[in-house]
């Protein structure tokens, strides 16, 4: 059987239709936006139609998205214009422990750098972040809120509806880092009450390299890239057509087959718990069973090391990950499994199986035979025990 892919929380493959919409904008309309001949302007109509699909896909004005390098430039970019315009009035953020390295890192820098002070809101043993907790951590000098819809590692949806509302009657702006959700599940950002919010394409079968960050008219924040006065002087330097263009179309036809592709893929995704769990009843599920992504299984194994299933499973041609990819070379247990109350042994456990839309229930079936197979020969060898290698961790 051909090798079977299941880390599409890491990445997603390039959607055809997405390559053919991207094509013409790598070989005949070159032009630059920022020029007023014919190419340029051509340029400029495709970014402009582009930020038409991507605002209405999330229930936003275009001008209130602003095109990005990515997710993480997005999160960076939310969290440093809301403190930089706001640091006046607060020096006060309030997160989760299980947010991704963008946030959690540039809200730390903010902290030992800046003056700034930072509440880190625990998770239940689930990996929701309770709504009451949020208000517990916030204070008058509060000037941001930054909770993720989903989480990268476990897959676990957050109250963002309801944590949006609280902020909104406190006057405190709400962050979201969406960067797992857009794409996959219903993202609106009036509904949700949502003042900023960051996405990246290639979660959702498009280019790399290229993300948005929705910032809603009217709040205070201030760009972090200047130069050139791009994207209405808010984030300068000549944007990426061809990845502009190709995100939008990969927004587009995700949002279009979403209800279909999700119902497809929770099928799959329980039939492969339920198949490893039967199998191996020490194998268990990290995170709440029902409120996660509809391709999200990160399994527990215990006594053996998720980066050494990882590398067996990766022999035998199945493609799994450990966490966040963006980690990669970490030899730190994963932050978020540890906020769940998981020991050091038990946080190296976890394998992330993340499915997507090409996969099938062969597949599935290969892939936990596999699965089974692996963690009874590690297991029973005694050579992959936690502890005994260093844990290198796999994708946002």
């Amino acid at each position: 059987m051909p090798p079977i892919y299941l880390d599409h929380a890491a990445t997603t493959p390039l959607d055809r239709r997405v390559r053919e919409a991207m094509e013409p904008y790598l070989t005949d309309v070159f032009g630059n936006p920022s020029s007023i001949h014919r190419q340029g302007q051509q340029a400029r109509m495709a970014v402009d139609g582009s930020r038409e699909t991507v605002a209405w896909m999330l229930g936003a004005a275009a001008t209130e998205i602003v095109f990005t390098g990515g997710g993480t430039e997005a999160d960076n970019a939310a969290i440093y214009g809301v403190a930089w315009a706001n640091r006046d009035r607060g020096r006060h953020i309030v997160t989760s422990a299980i947010e991704h390295e963008a946030v959690l890192e540039a809200s730390a820098y903010l902290e030992s750098q800046h003056d700034f002070e930072v509440s880190r809101v625990m998770p239940g043993s689930e990996g929701i972040v309770s709504v009451a907790d949020i208000e517990a951590a916030l204070r008058p000098d509060t000037v941001l809120v930054s909770v993720m819809y989903a989480n990268n590692e476990i897959g676990t949806i957050q109250p963002v509806g309801d944590i949006g509302l609280l902020c909104r009657s406190r006057g405190v702006l709400f962050h979201v880092d969406a960067v797992q959700a857009v794409g996959t599940i219903p993202v609106d950002v009036g509904r949700d009450t949502i003042d900023l919010l960051s996405l990246s394409a290639h979660k959702f079968y498009g280019p790399k390299g290229v993300g948005a960050l929705y910032v809603r008219s009217g709040i205070h924040w201030w760009p972090s890239q200047l130069g050139g006065g791009q994207e209405r002087r808010r984030r300068s330097g000549t944007e990426n057509v061809a990845g502009i263009v190709g995100m939008a179309k990969a927004l587009s036809l995700a949002c279009e087959s979403m209800d279909e592709t999700s119902t497809r893929i929770v099928e799959l995704r329980n039939h492969l718990i339920e198949a490893a769990c039967s199998a191996v009843p020490e194998i268990g599920l990290n995170g709440d069973p029902d409120r996660r992504l509809p391709g999200n299984a990160n399994l527990r194994f215990p006594g053996v090391q998720g980066e050494s299933m990882v590398t067996a499973l990766d022999t035998l041609g199945i493609m799994v990950s450990t966490g966040s990819a963006c980690a990669s070379g970490s030899v730190e247990p994963s932050h978020v499994l540890r906020a769940l109350g998981d020991s050091n042994a038990e946080a190296r456990s976890a394998v992330r199986v993340t499915i997507g839309r090409q996969n099938t229930r062969e597949e599935v079936d290969s892939a936990v035979r596999s699965i089974v197979e692996v963690y009874r020969r590690l297991r029973d060898s005694g050579v992959a025990r936690p502890g005994m290698l260093q844990p290198v961790a796999a994708s946002r």
